[in-house]
């Protein structure tokens, strides 16, 4: 037996987060040993002694199972840190997307820059799969797989693009012949992805938005996800504007209009799901959006980072879990701080459902452990057990954010964040040593990045509907 082909051993690990097929959830271990060979957990009990190579101590350590994001775009939205936290349309229901989204392009050297700050980040914070919708562009698949991260290439694609000339009324341009150029295209990335040699890459097809599609471009990419077994994803019910476009049009709820195309289902991912028919905002007399993606079995992908800053909440994460709806968490802004995310996505649902128990930490772990491998239609992900991929992460239980220790993820949450991750594996490789990204150069990385970000916010007033500078619609502070 070679080196390669022994197990490695992390032995008497102090707090093991280890899948419970009983409870179909995770539960803690106290003192356990937890071993993988090649890209899979294996029974430490069943290992000889020649059958290990590597023996990691456990001790001071928690091993959690590698999170999974659903919902990223990593090509272009670290590049707008320090601009967009702040700004929203108030005439367009708080929502950022129609004013501002667009203002701001950049170049392919641009994209590369920060989808590799992206991924360093997610890494480091604990996430081990990524659902990257971005716009294709060279090398965007080889960057993924240099990541060393397990990655579904889900890039975008549209028939219409939104767009205002005043700031209070929402238009749409159409041109079905380049969103048919666009999903070809898209189909090839996706197809390029599933064929790569590092075998942890995946695909999705992700008509971008519910309302800059036609029914036509839904159907054909149904078909298309389904010839290959893989998700589907749109953003919809994401701001009051599509939801009351989508009223217009057909005179159902963005949701209820996907379940008449017959998208609603196991392999259908819907961004972020806000504005449901009993959404506040909303104040709408029907009440069957949650029944109908819970019984569909339909993954809604909370992302509540970005809309918190907007002022907007799903209402809420507790309601949609006790309604029977899978969740899984997405981060749909910078940072990419998963562990940011998960806890501002608990406070929100305590906000929004004044009730201390509108989410708790137990339901956010287990969101985006195995509710992102259910939606990804996968059992050998989000979780710590035989035959699973070997997904995981190690917690520096000595480190003081996380002292004095009680509960070790609820410290982790609520008060260390991604400061104590140590290390971070994937199919068994090292992917983060000491809270360090291993893939990038991240000084060069950001260094490129700042210069994307300059050149791009000089451009600001070009695709501005006001021509106004960045000075004048994201004002410095002070």
């Amino acid at each position: 037996m070679t080196a390669e082909d022994k197990a490695t051993l992390i032995r008497d690990v102090d707090w093991l987060l280890a899948y419970d097929s009983d409870l179909g959830s995770h539960s803690y271990r106290r003192g356990a040993d937890v071993a993988f060979r090649g890209d899979r957990f294996v029974d430490p009990t069943t290992l000889a002694p020649e059958d290990i190579g590597q023996v990691i101590d456990g001790k001071g350590l928690m091993v959690s199972p590698g999170f999974i994001d659903i919902h990223a775009h990593p090509g272009y939205e670290t590049m707008l840190k320090g601009l967009t936290e702040e700004v929203g349309s108030r005439k367009l229901y708080m929502s950022s997307l129609y004013e501002y989204l667009f203002l701001f392009d950049t170049t392919h050297e641009g994209m590369v820059a920060a989808t590799e700050v992206a991924l360093s980040e997610l890494m480091q914070s604990g996430v081990t799969t990524i659902c990257d919708l971005s716009t294709p562009h060279v090398g965007w698949i080889d960057t993924l797989a240099a990541s060393g991260m397990r990655a579904y290439a889900a890039p975008m694609f549209r028939e219409a693009r939104w767009f205002t000339d005043n700031g209070h009324e929402v238009k749409y341009d159409w041109d079905e012949a380049a969103g048919e150029r666009r999903m070809i295209a898209a189909l090839a990335e996706v197809d390029a992805a599933i064929a790569h040699p590092c075998g942890r890459l995946g695909g999705m097809i992700v008509p971008a938005q519910i309302d800059t599609c036609s029914a036509r471009m839904f159907k054909d990419s149904l078909v298309e996800a389904r010839r290959r077994g893989i998700p589907i994803q749109t953003h919809a019910s994401q701001s009051v504007v599509d939801f009351q476009e989508i009223m217009r049009r057909h005179g159902l709820t963005p949701i209820g209009w996907l379940e008449e195309l017959g998208l609603l289902g196991p392999d259908m991912i819907v961004g972020h799901g806000i504005f449901l028919d009993h959404h506040d905002w909303i104040r709408w007399p029907d009440r069957r959006d949650l029944a109908l993606l819970a019984e569909t079995g339909t993954t809604v992908a909370h992302c509540p980072t970005v809309f918190a800053r907007r002022g907007i909440s799903l209402q809420n994460m507790g309601d949609y879990l006790r309604a029977g709806v899978n969740i899984g968490i997405g981060t749909d802004t910078y940072p990419h701080n998963f562990i940011e995310e998960m806890r501002t996505g608990i406070y929100t649902a305590r906000v929004t459902a004044r009730d201390i128990e509108g989410a708790t930490a137990r339901q956010m772990i287990e969101a985006a452990t195995l509710g992102g491998a259910k939606a990804l239609g996968r059992d050998d992900i989000g979780r710590i057990a035989p035959g699973a991929k070997a997904d995981f992460f190690t917690v520096d239980l000595t480190h003081p954010s996380m002292r004095p220790l009680y509960d070790p993820l609820r410290s982790l949450i609520f008060s260390s964040g991604e400061r104590a991750i140590r290390d971070v594996y994937v199919d068994g490789r090292q992917v983060v040593r000491n809270g360090a990204a291993l893939a990038f150069d991240p000084e060069d990385a950001t260094e490129r990045l700042e210069a994307a970000q300059r050149a791009s916010i000089a451009e600001v007033a070009r695709y501005d509907w006001g021509g106004r500078p960045v000075e004048q619609l994201m004002p410095r502070l002070f």
